[in-house]
């Protein structure tokens, strides 16, 4: 039977090779959206591996970034990944950034705010630390919906195991979708508010390079996949297996959707 949720976020490259690879691709156009002048002071919350940090850094040409991240094991791999003299990783709460009041231009966040107990509280942070005329934005999976790589996994695994729909992604945050992200960016004074969808294409080589990730014990997918014996893997993987549209060369073709949100500190 499915266990309790126990999310563990704590190996940079298992995460890498899990979901951060296709953060990057969603980081491009989130950026792109934002469009945030060069030369900023950029925050972001909850960094991980430091796909978004980069991409910051890449295209966004700011002055410099402070980046947090609850775990100290992707903030010491980010710190190695990207170690560019204009950002500052530490380990932080989203819900108590260390950051003085309107300190940044951008506060940024990618692929958290679920996974935040209170995200309530992190989105109130978020609107503390940016300045007045400031933007703040996130973006989340789809979990629910086009997040196909995930959603092909539980329709696999609830179909196993009716007991495994408690730790569906889709099922556990419905903050993941445009209307509650919405409100929670309204109800923390942010005004201007805007939602968008952001679909990139995840092409994985074969199923090992689709499958190898859930072993990797980063997520809750991965961790179920890992709670389960051989047998019941194996059956898991298998029943995932006939379920994908498996290209002609073997590759695997699929979307990964993300919801955008982005709001701006009113100026009084």
């Amino acid at each position: 039977m499915a266990r309790r949720p126990s999310d563990v976020w704590a190996s940079g490259p298992a995460y890498e090779s899990y979901v951060g690879r296709w953060s990057r691709l969603v980081a491009r156009e989130f950026l792109r959206w934002l469009a945030v002048p060069p030369g900023r002071r950029w925050i972001e919350v909850g960094c991980g591996t430091g796909a978004l940090t980069g991409t910051i850094l890449a295209m966004a040409a700011p002055d410099h970034v402070e980046a947090v991240d609850q775990s100290a094991g992707y903030v010491e791999y980010a710190r190695a990944q990207v170690p560019d003299p204009r950002v500052r990783f530490a380990v932080g709460d989203a819900r108590r950034l260390p950051q003085d009041a309107g300190s940044a231009d951008a506060v940024v966040s990618g692929l958290v705010l679920n996974f935040v107990p209170e995200p309530g509280l992190a989105v109130a942070e978020m609107a503390r630390v940016v300045r007045p005329g400031g933007t703040v934005a996130v973006y989340l999976w789809d979990y629910a919906g086009r997040m196909e790589l995930m959603r092909h996994f539980w329709d696999a695994a609830t179909a196993l195991d009716p007991a495994a729909a408690d730790l569906d992604e889709g099922r556990r945050f419905p903050i993941c979708r445009p209307e509650p992200l919405e409100a929670l960016f309204r109800e923390s004074g942010l005004v201007a508010v805007e939602t968008r969808a952001i679909d990139v294409p995840t092409v994985f080589r074969d199923f090992d390079d689709y499958w190898s990730p859930f072993l990797g014990g980063q997520g809750p997918a991965p961790g179920y996949t890992m709670s389960l014996d051989e047998e019941r893997r194996a059956g898991l993987r298998d029943r995932v297996r006939a379920t994908l549209p498996v290209r002609p060369d073997g590759s695997i073709a699929l979307v990964a959707r993300a919801w955008a949100a982005r709001g701006t500190r009113p100026a009084s």
